[in-house]
């Protein structure tokens, strides 16, 4: 019997578990998320320690979970902060390598179990890259347990010095279209397509982040391939971020057939209305982009990740990393195969189908923090 269940016997305290999340990609914050729904309905006393705006974003509040200000910063005011709301926290459960750093400082002196998930590869080279393993290495021995959204993340964990590192149950929350509801809402889709200026010509959408890493740039030249086609694609992408200037500078000068759009609130419906979803690199073990663009039976073409292929299989369009004439030579090829993108619209769908629910995630971490704070039964 759970003693974490929704119903905890008379007289019990609620396990009380607080989450710590730092800037908070969309994949960790939208987890934290689900999880904060998904445990407060099984009698979990959730709170959420984040950014201000992290909650005006993801509304961890109207979730079930206190919200509680706790800035991205590693200063002595931040982790203050946040030891004080661990001050009767029974399970500390950080999302990202800073946010368990942070935590690993607040919990000092205390045996309070902490939980550790990385949810992608952080990104760093020369000196920084040599401080990031220092601190995935700390992070790592500090914890009880770490959970990889991948593979490589619990092979690196490992690598790390942990003492228990296991594969991480990771759900994309919210309702997904099926070819149905596409079908439904045909005159959406065709609303969507208008608005982007995508009437009468193929739409190629993007979603994440305008920062280095995410290999928008490459995108850019990848799009320069596109140029001789007719009907000529629009590329479109959602996010925002630094390197917006720049990229638009390069639009501009080039006249490339790309549209930045900034951050939406409507990127599940834009994504279903686009002919091809395009992820050109990134870190998260488990892409938001990939999987909505599943979901919504939209083909993808992706670079070829260990992380990603792992998520998608043989699901998508796979291509190395870092080649743009690579990248830019599958998406028009794909544009001009009608029966290719039709099969990549039915392998995808039964790819997502595979992957863990929202209930199967919060099954999963109910089952660890009851691993970590059952008492140990009398020998």
């Amino acid at each position: 019997m759970s003693h974490v269940s929704s119903h905890p016997p008379h007289g019990q305290t609620p396990l009380h578990a607080v989450h710590v999340l730092g800037g908070g990609s969309a994949g960790s914050s939208v987890h934290v998320r689900s999880l904060a729904a998904g445990l407060t309905a099984r009698g979990v006393r959730v709170t959420v320690c984040a950014p201000d705006e992290a909650d005006r974003a993801y509304d961890f509040t109207g979730a079930g979970a206190r919200h509680v200000t706790v800035p991205r910063s590693g200063d002595p005011v931040s982790v203050a902060a946040l030891r004080t709301a661990c001050a009767d926290a029974g399970l500390v459960h950080a999302h990202g390598l800073h946010a368990a750093l942070r935590a690993t400082l607040a919990l000092t002196g205390r045996s309070v179990p902490l939980v550790v998930t990385w949810h992608d590869h952080a990104h760093a080279e020369g000196a920084r890259a040599r401080l990031v393993r220092l601190l995935e290495r700390r992070v790592a021995r500090a914890a009880t347990m770490v959970l990889g959204t991948s593979s490589d993340l619990v092979d690196r964990a490992r690598g790390s010095g942990a003492r228990d590192a296991r594969l991480a149950a990771i759900a994309l929350p919210g309702q997904r279209r099926t070819g149905a509801t596409a079908v439904e809402d045909e005159p959406l889709l065709h609303k969507s397509r208008a608005e982007l200026g995508a009437v009468g010509r193929p739409l190629v959408m993007a979603v994440g982040a305008l920062e280095p890493g995410r290999g928008h740039a490459l995108l850019l030249d990848a799009a320069r391939a596109w140029r001789h086609l007719d009907p000529l694609p629009l590329l479109v992408v959602a996010g925002e971020g630094p390197e917006r200037p720049a990229l638009l500078r390069r639009i501009e000068t080039e006249r490339l057939p790309v549209r930045l759009i900034g951050r939406r609130d409507d990127v599940s419906d834009l994504l279903a209305a686009a002919d091809i979803a395009v992820l050109p690199g990134g870190r998260e073990a488990r892409s938001v982009l990939a999987q909505e663009a599943l979901h919504a039976r939209v083909p993808l073409v992706a670079a070829a990740t260990s992380t990603l292929a792992e998520l998608v299989g043989d699901a998508a369009e796979l291509v190395p990393p870092g080649d743009a004439g690579a990248l830019g030579t599958a998406v028009a090829r794909l544009l001009a195969d009608p029966a290719r993108r039709a099969r990549l619209r039915d392998k995808g769908a039964a790819q997502a189908a595979t992957w863990p629910t929202e209930d199967d995630t919060v099954t999963q971490v109910l089952s660890v923090y009851d691993e970590l704070t059952l008492p140990l039964p009398f020998s």
